[in-house]
């Protein structure tokens, strides 16, 4: 009778192991589905393009409705007026609504405003609410339809220009 050694066991688990591990990593790495932030927004009765071009990777904590976005680094994108995001966006996510939201700001008369919240009530209306705070901002679905492209802040331009990389001063250390 062939005897079975601990160390082969063991061997054969490890295997195991090392080869779910980056399965597990890349389904943790777009929110659990496998699909792209812009089709999980649409999922959820929400225009795609919330959100820009720039993402790198999401997560949604199904349980909580926490939905973190980080994108490439900070940057711009124009909708009706200029819209900042920093680099992790975050809200908590549910059927047509993003609420709490940390990250995103739109400029209004000259100010920039944190947007704290994203309503479609009724999305045959065309209508998406941005609650800025002071205020309830109505706009028309059809500005977030697509993705928009997103411009580095100003900062991160001249130091790309002026220094040929990126990072700035910061990959100078």
């Amino acid at each position: 009778m062939a005897r079975v050694r601990p160390f082969s066991i063991l061997l054969t688990f490890l295997a195991i192991i090392a080869l779910m591990g980056p399965c597990s990593s890349l389904a943790a790495a777009g929110g659990g589905g496998g699909g792209s932030i812009h089709e999980l927004l649409r999922e959820h009765g929400l225009p795609a393009g919330l959100v820009p071009k720039t993402v790198e990777s999401f997560d949604l904590d199904r349980d909580s409705g926490l939905l973190e976005v980080r994108l490439e680094r900070p940057c711009y994108a124009m909708y009706d007026e200029l819209a900042y995001f920093d680099q992790v966006v975050r809200g908590n996510l549910s059927y047509g609504a993003l609420r709490g939201v940390e990250g995103f700001s739109q400029e209004e008369l000259f100010l920039w405003l944190p947007v704290k919240g994203i309503l479609v009530s009724d999305p045959s209306s065309g209508v998406i609410l941005f609650d800025i705070g002071l205020a309830h901002k109505q706009l028309s679905l059809s500005l977030f339809e697509e993705p928009p492209a997103c411009r580095p802040a100003v900062r991160q331009v001249v130091a790309e220009v002026l220094l040929g990389r990126r990072g700035g001063f910061r990959a100078q250390r």
